[in-house]
């Protein structure tokens, strides 16, 4: 089992920056000590959960949401279990709760945006966009 612990969330104005982190605990075997694809999703009231970014095993190539292109960046520790998402020029529809997602050790990231693809979840962290 895996269990996932977000933080780095809090209120920031447009234009501004935060930094996300998604600390693992635990392990489902094979490489890259038994975490497989690490993703992003957030959700804003009245919205269905979105994907907003992902990143291969090895750490060398992230996946983004048309909307986040550009500003967000993923990025992966192996050796911490640890993902960071980089969140830049935040606007207001940027805000929501974020959720950091993994899948078993050795799966890639194929459908990354599909959140049925991923194993475990974290309980989120509130992300507030102020214009």
């Amino acid at each position: 089992q895996v269990q996932l612990v977000e933080s780095g969330g809090g209120s920031v104005q447009a234009g501004g920056s935060l930094r996300l982190s998604c600390s693992a605990s635990g392990s489902t075997g094979g490489n890259y000590f038994g975490i497989g694809c690490m993703g992003w999703f957030r959700q804003t009231p009245g919205k269905e959960r979105e994907a907003v970014a992902a990143i291969y095993n090895s750490g060398d190539f992230g996946f983004y949401a048309d909307s986040v292109k550009g500003r967000f960046t993923i990025s992966r520790d192996n050796a911490m279990k640890t993902s960071l998402l980089q969140m830049n020029s935040l606007k207001p529809e940027d805000a929501g709760i974020y959720y950091c997602a993994v899948r078993r050790g050795g799966r890639s990231c194929s459908k990354w945006d599909s959140q049925i693809q991923y194993d475990f979840w974290g309980q989120g962290t509130q992300v507030t966009v102020s214009s």
